[in-house]
């Protein structure tokens, strides 16, 4: 996560995969008890650990453990306590500068449905663009987000599938490039369909020639100003202090 801390024994982020399984397959709400059952136990676990930290604790092996538990609450719907936890682990990341859990951070925050999470989405995607260290896998899931939350006819829509496109070229290679490749480019299909009935390939490329999607000095910034119309006023970082202090690429 961009830091030096030794990973937790009981690897708490892996809850993050727990996501896709029971909940989602269930077919009545018997059947989605179990899993509802399982993650208030791992909340209770996890609380647990947090309070048997020993004096001088690492804050970031709390703060790990704080992004897993707001992921849990989330999907048992205790969405406040879900916002509460990430934005004390975001806190912690920011003042260690371990960007990576920051922007985990603000991910959870943004499923959190709260009404700073925007805010946290457009921080999150702030530090996940700005940052080439970041997984490229989390920073196109923050930039699906603006996809799955704007409307059709948004050009911000395209921005962030624009971006994440670029975001894989330039931090992918091999395997990983072309998974991500394929599903950043299925995402741009989506968005050019839902932005202007684009259907054909000779009508994708005019699309992405008339939107200037193909050039980083035009999307980059404009991407810039969708994330200042999600964070409004609600910076909780200095972006300028924090750039001033990458090294020159």
């Amino acid at each position: 996560m961009g830091s030096t801390r030794s990973p937790s024994e009981d690897k708490v982020n892996d809850v993050k995969y727990i996501k896709d399984h029971a909940l989602m397959d269930a077919d009545s709400a018997e059947d989605a008890q179990q899993p509802v059952a399982l993650y208030a136990a791992r909340i209770i676990e996890l609380q647990q650990k947090i309070a048997s930290l020993p004096a001088g604790y690492d804050p970031l092996e709390k703060a790990d453990m704080q992004v897993a538990m707001a992921s849990l609450h989330n999907e048992i719907n205790e969405h406040v306590d879900a916002y509460n936890c990430a934005k004390d682990a975001f806190d912690a990341f920011v003042e260690a500068s371990a960007w990576e859990g920051a922007v985990q951070a603000c991910n959870a925050m943004f499923h959190a449905d709260q009404p700073e999470s925007l805010a946290a989405l457009g921080q999150g995607i702030w530090l996940a663009v700005t940052f080439p260290t970041i997984d490229p896998e989390l920073t196109v899931a923050m930039l699906q987000n603006v996809i799955d939350e704007t409307p059709d006819g948004s050009d911000g829509a395209a921005l962030a599938a624009a971006v994440a496109r670029f975001i894989v070229d330039v931090r992918c290679k091999d395997k990983l490039h072309e998974s991500l490749s394929f599903f950043t480019n299925q995402m741009m299909g989506t968005v050019a369909r839902r932005h202007d009935d684009v259907e054909s390939q000779e009508q994708f490329k005019l699309w992405i020639e008339r939107m200037e999607l193909d050039n980083p000095d035009v999307f980059l910034p404009r991407m810039r100003s969708v994330i200042n119309l999600l964070v409004g006023p609600d910076w909780w970082i200095d972006t300028d202090e924090i750039q001033a202090r990458i090294p020159d690429q």
